[in-house]
C-alpha cells in the first residue's frame, strides 16, 4: 500500500492562496492516478481534482466545478509528489484536504473515493471572510 503524507495547510484570508503538497512511498509514482479531496464538519468527503495517469508518461487533469479555474493539481515525479495550487481561497474552500492514490483508474470513476486505494491524514485548510 501507498503511504502518504500531506503538507501546507493553514489560515488564509479569502482571496489568498496556498499550496499543498503530498508525498507518496511504497509504490511506482510515476504510475499513480492520484487525487486531492476535501471534507467539511458534517459533510462528506467531496472529490477536488485529479491527475490520472493514461499510460507512459502521459496524465489527465480533472477538476470539480467548484475548484475550477482557482485550483491547480500538479505532480513532480522525480519527487514522489503531488500539489494542490489553490487560489482565489474562498470561505466555502474551508475543509481538511486529503491525498489519495489509485493504481488503476478510469475517467468514468475519477470522482469517488471508493476509486483510490491509500489516503493521506489530511491537512486543514481554513479560509476566513
Amino acid at each position: 500500500q501507498v503511504h502518504l503524507v500531506e503538507s501546507g495547510g493553514g489560515l488564509v484570508q479569502a482571496g489568498g492562496s496556498l499550496r499543498l503538497s503530498c508525498i507518496a512511498s511504497g509504490g511506482t509514482f510515476s504510475s499513480l492516478s492520484m487525487g486531492w479531496f476535501r471534507q467539511s464538519p458534517g459533510k462528506e468527503r467531496e472529490f477536488a481534482a485529479t491527475i490520472r495517469w493514461t499510460g507512459g508518461r502521459t496524465y489527465s487533469v480533472d477538476y470539480a466545478d467548484s475548484v475550477k479555474g482557482r485550483f491547480t493539481i500538479s505532480r513532480d515525479n522525480a519527487k514522489n509528489t503531488l500539489y494542490l495550487q489553490m487560489n482565489m481561497l474562498k470561505p466555502e474552500d474551508t475543509a481538511v484536504y486529503y491525498c489519495a492514490a489509485a493504481r488503476g483508474l478510469l475517467s468514468a470513476t475519477i470522482r469517488y473515493t471508493a476509486s483510490y486505494d491509500s489516503w493521506g491524514q489530511g491537512t486543514q485548510v481554513t479560509v476566513s471572510s
